[in-house]
C-alpha cells in the first residue's frame, strides 16, 4: 500500500512519542525501588491439580470441594498483595456454594458418569474478568495458581496476550462458536464478528473440556473429539510480519522458540514444517483498525472509539491529547490515543480504507486455502517477551500479532514453550482453519509434555 505524507507523518509521530515515553519510563523505573516481592510457588496439592482432575476427585468423593474452595481463598489471599490481580471477591459465596455441592454429591442422587457429563466442572473454582481491558490480571491470577481457570474475551488479543505474558493457556474460538450474551459493554453491528470468549487455564488438558461447556449447542459445529495424528498435519511458519512500521521488531528468543519447536516437530514426527511469508501480515494493524471502523451490515456508521472516550462529554481531539501524553497532561494512554488517529486516518481516507477491507477479505481466503483442514500456522503471540509494568502502552500497536485473527476469525491457541533466560514466558499461536479448532488445541496437547507447560512460579 501507498501512504500518504499525512500518514507516514503521523505514524513517525506516533512512533517517536511512544519512544520518548519508554525511555522517560525505564529511566524512571531503573531509579525505582527493587524491594519487589516474587509470588511464592505454590505447594499444596490441591493448587496444582487442573479441573478435570480436581471435578473428578470431588465427583468421586476423594476430597471435598469445601477444601478445594478453601485453598485456593488461601492462596489468593497470599499472591493478591504482591499482583492486585483480583480486583472483586466472593469468598463467602464461594464457600457456601462449595457446601452444596458437597451436600449434593453426599446424597448419592446421580451416578459419577451422569456427573460428568451434565456438570463436567462440578465444585471446581473459576475466575471471570469483572470489567473491560482487564484480561491482564485473568491471566495472572491463574498462573500464579490463584485460579484453576478462567473465562475471557478478546476482540484484538484479550484472551492469548495475557495467556502468553503469564505462560499459561489460551484458545480464542472460531467466530461465533461461544456466544458473547452476558458480558458489558458488549460488542454491537460488525464489532460482534471480532468479538470472541473462550478459555484460558494452566493445564492445556482443560482447554477442550472448557469450550465444550462455553460453546453449548455450537459444539456439533467442530470436531473437538477427533483424534489429530501430528504426522499428518501440515505445519506453516511465519518468524515475523514481514516488518511493519506501527510494531515492535520480534525478540530473538522467541524466533529462537519458534524455531526450536519446529525443529522438534521436524525430528519427532518427520513432519516438514513449511516456511512462509504472508505479504499482507505487514498491514494486521492497519486491516484490523479498518475493519473495526467499517459500517454496520444495515450501512450505519458503527459507534466510534473517539465517541466512545469522550464518554458523552467533550469531543477528543487527539492529536493534541498526543501532545499533552508526551507532557504528562492527558489522561488517555497512547494506545487509547493511537486508535482515534487510526479510525480518523480510515474514516477520512475511504479509498485507503476500501483497500484495507478488500485486503482482509483476500487474506481471509489465503489462509482458508493454505490451512485448508488439516493445516496449522505457527506465528509469534506478540513480538515481545513480557514486557515491565506500563511498558505496553508504549508499544501501542503491538497487538496486531493477535488482532488480525480476530478480524480472519480463526481459532487460535496460545500455547506456552519454556522460560526465556531471565525466566520469563515464552510462547506461540497455533493457528487452524475456520471449525478446525480441534487441530490447534490437539497440538497444543502434545507440546505441553515437550516444552513443560504452564511453570510454577517461584519453583526451582
Amino acid at each position: 500500500m501507498v501512504w500518504s505524507v499525512l500518514e507516514r507523518s503521523l505514524v513517525l509521530l506516533l512512533r517517536g512519542a511512544s519512544r520518548l515515553l519508554l525511555a522517560l519510563l525505564s529511566l524512571a523505573q531503573s531509579f525505582g525501588p527493587r524491594n519487589v516481592r516474587p509470588v511464592p510457588p505454590a505447594v499444596r496439592p490441591l493448587l496444582l491439580l487442573s479441573g478435570v482432575e480436581l471435578a473428578r476427585r470431588i465427583r468421586q468423593k476423594q476430597i471435598k470441594c469445601v477444601d478445594v474452595i478453601q485453598e485456593y481463598i488461601s492462596r489468593i489471599r497470599d499472591v493478591n498483595p504482591i499482583i492486585n490481580a483480583v480486583v472483586a471477591e466472593r469468598f463467602a459465596a464461594a464457600l457456601k456454594e462449595a457446601k452444596e455441592v458437597d451436600n449434593r454429591i453426599a446424597e448419592g442422587g446421580e451416578d459419577v458418569k451422569s456427573l460428568e457429563e451434565s456438570v463436567p466442572y462440578l465444585g471446581v473454582p473459576f475466575t471471570v474478568k469483572e470489567a473491560i481491558a482487564l484480561e491482564g490480571g485473568e491471566g495472572c491470577i491463574i498462573a500464579a495458581a490463584g485460579s484453576v481457570m478462567g473465562v475471557g474475551s478478546d476482540i484484538g488479543g484479550s484472551i492469548r496476550m495475557p495467556a502468553f505474558f503469564n505462560g499459561i493457556y489460551g484458545h480464542k474460538p472460531t467466530t461465533g462458536l461461544v456466544p458473547n450474551g452476558g458480558q458489558f459493554p458488549n460488542a454491537t453491528g460488525r464489532k460482534a464478528e471480532f468479538l470472541c470468549t473462550g478459555p484460558m487455564c494452566r493445564y492445556v488438558e482443560d482447554l477442550i473440556p472448557m469450550l465444550k461447556v462455553m460453546a453449548g449447542p455450537n459444539i456439533s459445529k467442530v470436531k473437538l473429539d477427533e483424534e489429530v495424528f501430528i504426522k499428518k498435519v501440515k505445519f506453516y511458519s511465519m518468524e515475523h510480519d514481514g516488518g511493519s512500521p506501527f510494531v515492535s521488531k520480534v525478540d530473538s528468543e522467541l524466533i529462537r522458540a519458534q524455531r526450536k519447536l519446529t525443529e522438534y516437530l521436524e525430528v519427532q514426527f518427520g513432519v516438514q514444517v513449511q516456511q512462509v511469508q504472508i505479504h499482507k501480515m505487514k498491514y494486521a494493524f492497519q486491516i484490523w483498525s479498518a475493519m473495526m471502523v467499517s459500517p454496520e451490515t444495515d450501512g450505519k456508521e458503527s459507534r466510534s472509539f473517539k465517541e466512545l472516550m469522550a464518554d458523552h462529554g467533550k469531543e477528543i481531539r487527539p492529536l493534541w491529547e498526543l501532545v499533552k501524553k508526551i507532557l504528562g497532561l492527558s489522561p488517555h494512554t497512547i494506545p487509547a490515543i493511537g486508535l482515534v488517529i487510526t479510525e480518523d486516518l480510515a474514516k477520512a481516507n475511504h479509498q485507503s480504507n476500501v483497500k484495507l477491507m478488500n485486503m482482509s477479505r483476500n487474506l481471509q481466503n489465503e489462509f482458508s486455502n493454505l490451512l485448508g483442514d488439516d493445516g496449522v500456522f505457527l506465528y509469534p503471540s506478540h513480538p515481545k517477551i513480557a514486557p515491565r509494568h506500563h511498558h505496553p502502552k508504549l508499544m501501542p500497536f503491538n497487538f496486531a500479532y493477535t488482532a488480525i485473527f480476530n478480524v480472519l476469525g480463526l481459532p487460535v491457541t496460545q500455547c506456552p514453550l519454556g522460560l526465556s533466560k531471565d525466566g520469563l514466558p515464552l510462547g506461540i499461536q497455533l493457528v487452524a482453519n475456520h471449525h478446525n479448532d480441534h487441530l490447534c488445541l490437539r497440538v497444543a496437547q502434545h507440546l505441553e509434555c515437550a516444552f513443560g507447560g504452564w511453570r510454577n512460579p517461584g519453583a526451582p
